[in-house]
């Protein structure tokens, strides 16, 4: 056995002498891959989280499950990929808008479930099981009725998971209630009390976590807590105490001569970061992780604690609109609700008190699915290969560098998109990308070693590789059942 490895298992073994090893996951909604200072931001301001990440792994090669939130998120919650579940729009998708008329569209998506499923053995559940104190704040998304939300999914405690994906709780349970509301009290959230005028709801989920926290110190029993933030998503919705801040830090910069928007098929994607009110989000995001983090540290849980952050899916980029949307992931293509790097690659950090190195980086490719059976190699369960299947541990690469493993990601999203998506499908392998869309059966082909935005379509030039991709991507789509979009009737 290497020294190395001797002495980072000693290191485990005092850290945690009492054997209580908790997990903090922390889910940030909608945030780009560049809108983290640790990312390549130069507009948005997180010096907490690039602390955290100077005192952690860096993963540079993270990918969500789905460029979309309820599928990703369920693909966390159960180590699954969502087309593996059925599980593949928001729930409960488009389809079901008046705004985006099936009429319009060529072909007709698949129907997705109303809510993930109770047959799922989520991470909460095992970890309760296991005699873990469980806690859950903020944004679920993951049913549409009460039965589907996270009480019912392992958690002993939900402070604001309801239906709604945005801030904007449920206003038809709350009529005569003054709007705009959105980031500030009142909720209109079922599972979330209202704070005081003027309260914000990323500082008041981080409250909740807080206090949780504080009654954890001298507590046997081990914990895990997902703090699963509303923010970024829209409405973007300026927090007040930084607005001053960042409108002068706009003007300092002088971009108002310069593009800040391309075109990307019916779509516009936002190509530079200016838009103020959505800096306020990032910063008071930052802001209060920097808060849970120092409370962690005080009630001296740091020490066995794994610390995991990470987005849902890529930013909010690009939109079917006359104007983009809030943020840029320039160098990469598009953003939410595509299957480019834009909407896919995420930031992912993670602190792992058994590495005795913390300040690493890692590029190794990694998805929503692994942290399920990570989190459980962290606690010392078995693992559950039948119900993490789509996932593998990425525990051993906080502990030593990795490079890039050779596997296949997969992401299936075969619906419309108010991103301009048209229904497709995606795999990666190594330095190759394979993009397919089914209304044309258009094929790309990406060397994203050294076209990391997606400009270089290589399908005919390297029309063997392409065909190998397209045939692997299919492959593994139809050996765990996912569903295609059909052609529409005229």
């Amino acid at each position: 056995m290497q020294i190395s490895v001797v002495l980072s298992l000693l290191t485990f073994t005092h850290a945690f002498g009492d054997d209580k090893r908790n997990v903090l996951l922390i889910l940030v909604d909608d945030l780009g891959w560049t809108d983290l200072g640790c990312y390549g931001s130069a507009f948005y301001d997180t010096p907490h989280i690039d602390e955290f990440a100077s005192n952690s792994t860096k993963f540079t090669n993270a990918y969500s499950a789905s460029p979309v939130c309820s599928p990703s998120r369920a693909a966390i919650m159960t180590g699954k990929a969502p087309h593996r579940m059925g599980l593949t729009d928001w729930i409960p998708g488009f389809s079901t808008t008046e705004k985006f008329k099936r009429s319009k569209w060529k072909l007709n998506t698949p129907s997705i479930p109303n809510a993930l499923s109770k047959d799922e053995k989520t991470i909460s559940e095992v970890l309760r099981e296991k005699g873990y104190r469980t806690f859950f704040a903020g944004k679920w998304h993951l049913g549409e009725t009460e039965s589907d939300w996270p009480e019912h999914h392992g958690f002993e405690t939900n402070a604001g998971g309801i239906s709604r994906g945005s801030p904007l709780g449920i206003p038809e349970l709350y009529p005569g209630v003054d709007k705009p509301h959105a980031y500030y009290t009142p909720y209109l959230n079922p599972r979330l009390s209202d704070g005081p005028p003027g309260e914000c709801i990323t500082d008041r989920l981080t409250n909740e976590c807080i206090d949780f926290l504080k009654a954890q110190k001298d507590e046997k029993e081990s914990f895990f807590m997902m703090l699963s933030f509303y923010t970024v998503h829209s409405p973007v919705q300026a927090i007040d105490r930084w607005v001053d801040y960042y409108e002068g830090k706009l003007t300092s910069l002088d971009v108002e001569n310069q593009a800040n928007a391309r075109e990307e098929g019916k779509g516009i994607t936002r190509i530079s970061q200016d838009d103020v009110a959505y800096a306020t989000l990032v910063r008071t995001l930052d802001e209060n992780v920097g808060r849970l983090l120092s409370e962690l540290s005080a009630n001296e849980l740091d020490k066995n604690t794994l610390v995991i952050f990470v987005s849902d899916n890529g930013g909010w980029s690009t939109r079917y609109a006359d104007q983009p949307g809030r943020t840029s992931v320039v160098p990469l293509r598009a953003g939410k609700g595509w299957c480019y790097e834009g909407g896919i690659r995420v930031p992912l950090i993670i602190r792992n008190p058994l590495q005795a190195s913390q300040n690493d980086e890692s590029s190794m490719l990694t998805t929503s699915m692994d942290l399920y059976p990570t989190i459980l190699d962290f606690v010392g369960h078995d693992m559950m290969p039948e119900q993490h299947c789509d996932g593998i541990s990425i525990l051993q690469s906080l502990s030593a560098k990795q490079s890039e493993e050779d596997r296949s990601l997969v992401w299936h999203f075969p619906h419309y998109h108010n991103s301009a998506w048209t229904p497709g499908s995606a795999i990666r392998e190594g330095k190759w990308k394979l993009v397919e869309f089914y209304e044309d059966s258009r094929v790309e082909l990406y060397n994203l070693e050294i076209d990391l935005s997606e400009r270089n379509n290589l399908a005919e030039i390297e029309h063997e590789k392409a065909r190998q991709l397209r045939d692997r991507l299919h492959e593994l789509l139809r050996a765990s059942g996912a569903k295609y979009p059909t052609v529409a009737a005229e």
